[in-house]
């Protein structure tokens, strides 16, 4: 802005300042932001202020619910009613707040803040209270609400009415969105072929709409989906648990009409892949990511991606469309690409893959700390989480209006899919590949299992007592080979607090020389985590799961695992994690937990991220000098090999984190 004059011309700049403040006061940090904005030669400037909590003692936090609105943080409320429930439960939050002397004295001073809390609370999380069982809680509200207040007469209106609900029906259990179960009797696997793709599509659209739009957002943050396993939680998370089911029984369905009649000649068998491609491709055009990764996902599963007749007749038109579609899910750049798709998919109707949202939160649940050094709630954790859930609400919204048609035909077939185990799997290909001949007569000798980014692959041979040649001819065809290896889980989406084991996909290879393992591969077979969002050092890291033999069950706990981190500073966060003294690591040792009940013990200073091995995210903290399972076997780490081994049976549906 300018001001001019026969003399001379002076410019003035509207200039904003800002200063980021953080004052504690009652149980509670604010971060409290300053802006000075400077006027012109004929406006003042102005100040204004804005604080929003940090972190608190777990009262304050609640109590703050009912003051947030005088004190401008009006994003507090969605923010707490969408997170509490992982640092407190629905009974305390109610304890608290319907204590008389407290509730009294805020009522009286602002009785719209209270209703106001209440029913948002009441409409949008109406599960939380009947969740409770006993009405006598919100019973107890009624009588405490003023008698002089539209507002308090609407409210005790509610909660009178969804008190009678409570007294009459429980919530929806899991078991609602069960599957009724398969006929294997009805079962004709080619019969999928008489249904047009786009038909399939819709269908597989219709039922993952659905179980989104019940999907609780909730339920998806890394504290409640890591305890799924933990005895007497058997319940929690339902809602995204069906989500896992509906992936991994389309998933099943790719499977099996695929192997079921192992006497069908490859160019038949190639029918069916191009099929499934071709439905893939009608579930991206309706913005249906979750179906279009389960049907990829099992494609790249490896009973199918091992029959190589079958792929070779494959129209290759097709083979390049399936190509492109799974670049859809590429782990490059933490999903970059599903990501901007999801942007770009902001119309109605699009239904994500739950998995990347439930890596989000598992991954900050496990990189920042719930508490602050003096014992404070992290509620900055709980902004950072709910900006997650946020998006997943905003899609939720786009797909309430949806409408579909239901096609009988096809959900009789579908659901009359038999579920088959990874034995079984394995065997049906096992029984397609003896009547496809190999290629050029060649046998297989060794099966190298997945590794990712082969071209980057940091494999360190310098610890080989064997200095044989690794660059030729087994790396050329590695290379080669990069684009046709990934090959995620058909359960991929049960996401586990454990990154991908990598044993899915495995690629053929003569070695001219014998491999021999080494002991510090530290990136093949595991994929570094980009934390791009996640303040913390650029070296590779992984998430493994550690379990102490508490009184409550063997609970796992999540703990992120970088290239730097010793024994001792892992077992100090592993201890913290269990709500354990940190102080006592010294007392204890950890064990890494192997298949065919072996264990390899981490040693006391050693570097956890290169003495672990690949085969397993599941470790132990023991005491020291404690007794070892029955039937466990202790293994040497100067032993131990982290190259990909040779697999000695079928594949496995592996649980990862994405």
């Amino acid at each position: 802005q300018a001001e001019s004059s026969p003399m001379k011309t002076t410019w003035y700049c509207p200039l904003d300042l800002s200063t980021v403040v953080e004052e504690e006061e009652d149980g509670v940090i604010y971060t409290v932001v300053v802006k000075q904005q400077h006027g012109g030669p004929t406006s003042p400037s102005t100040v204004s202020r804005s604080q929003c909590v940090k972190a608190g003692t777990e009262e304050k936090l609640v109590l703050h619910l009912l003051h947030s609105f005088t004190m401008g943080d009006s994003s507090f409320i969605t923010i707490f009613l969408s997170t509490y429930r992982s640092f407190t439960s629905t009974k305390r939050v109610l304890d608290i707040l319907t204590d008389r002397r407290v509730f009294k004295k805020t009522v009286n001073k602002a009785v719209q803040a209270v209703c106001t809390v209440f029913r948002t609370w009441l409409t949008e999380y109406p599960e939380d209270f009947k969740g409770l069982g006993d009405p006598s809680r919100l019973l107890r509200l009624a009588p405490l609400l003023p008698q002089d207040s539209s507002s308090a007469a609407d409210l005790r209106a509610q909660l009178l009415r969804i008190a009678e609900e409570l007294s009459e029906k429980a919530l929806l259990p899991d078991t609602a969105f069960t599957s009724p179960p398969p006929d294997a009797s009805k079962f004709e696997p080619t019969s999928i072929l008489g249904f047009p793709a786009a038909i399939i599509a819709e269908q597989l659209t219709k039922i993952e709409t659905e179980l989104f739009v019940r999907l609780v957002p909730y339920h998806c943050l890394g504290s409640l989906w890591s305890q799924r396993d933990k005895k007497g939680r058997e319940g929690v998370c339902w809602s995204v648990r069906a989500t896992v089911r509906q992936f991994n029984k389309l998933a099943n369905a790719v499977l099996a009409s695929c192997l079921w009649q192992t006497k069908l000649r490859s160019q038949q068998r190639a029918r069916l892949l191009e099929k499934w491609i071709s439905v893939a491709e009608e579930c991206r055009a309706r913005k249906n990511f979750s179906s279009l990764y389960a049907i990829v996902s099992a494609l790249q599963s490896n009973p199918i991606h091992r029959l190589r007749k079958t792929w070779q007749d494959t129209d290759r038109e097709a083979v390049r469309r399936y190509e492109e579609l799974s670049e859809i899910f590429s782990e490059k750049d933490n999903y970059s690409h599903s990501r901007e798709l999801l942007k770009e998919s902001n119309a109605q109707g699009t239904v994500p893959y739950l998995g990347i949202f439930l890596t989000d939160l598992t991954m900050l649940d496990t990189a920042v700390k719930d508490r602050l050094d003096n014992g404070y709630i992290n509620f900055d954790k709980r902004r950072r989480e709910f900006e997650v859930l946020a998006q997943i609400r905003l899609l939720q919204s786009s797909c309430k209006n949806c409408v579909f048609t239901s096609d009988e035909a096809f959900m009789q077939w579908y659901h009359s899919v038999p579920t088959l185990t990874e034995e079984e799997s394995y065997r049906l290909s096992n029984e397609i590949e003896a009547c496809e001949p190999s290629p050029r007569g060649v046998p297989p000798t060794v099966v190298i299992t997945q590794c990712p980014n082969l071209s980057t692959s940091r494999i360190s041979l310098a610890d080989s007592d064997n200095h044989a040649d690794f660059h030729s001819p087994v790396n050329n065809l590695l290379s080669k080979l990069t684009k046709h290896m990934r090959s995620p889980s058909v359960s991929c989406l049960d996401v586990d607090t454990s990154p991908p084991t990598n044993e899915s996909t495995p690629a053929v290879l003569t070695p001219s020389t014998p491999t021999k393992s080494h002991r510090r591969s530290a990136s093949c077979g595991n994929n570094p985590i980009t934390t791009n969002n996640i303040q913390g050092s650029a070296a590779d890291m992984r998430i493994i799961r550690i379990r102490m033999d508490l009184h409550d069950g063997n609970l796992y706990r999540s703990i992120l695992v970088t290239s730097n981190d010793k024994t001792p500073t892992v077992i100090s966060s592993a201890l913290e994690k269990h709500n354990q003294d940190p102080k006592q690591a010294s007392r204890y040792e950890l064990t890494q937990l192997l298949p065919e009940g072996k264990e390899l013990v981490i040693p006391a200073t050693g570097n956890v991220f290169y003495a672990m091995t690949s085969s397993s995210v599941d470790f132990l903290l023991r005491k020291k000098g404690g007794n070892m399972p029955i039937g466990s076997q202790p293994i040497s780490t100067e032993t131990s090999a982290t190259f990909p081994r040779i697999k000695a049976k079928g594949r496995r549906l592996v649980r990862t984190l994405f």
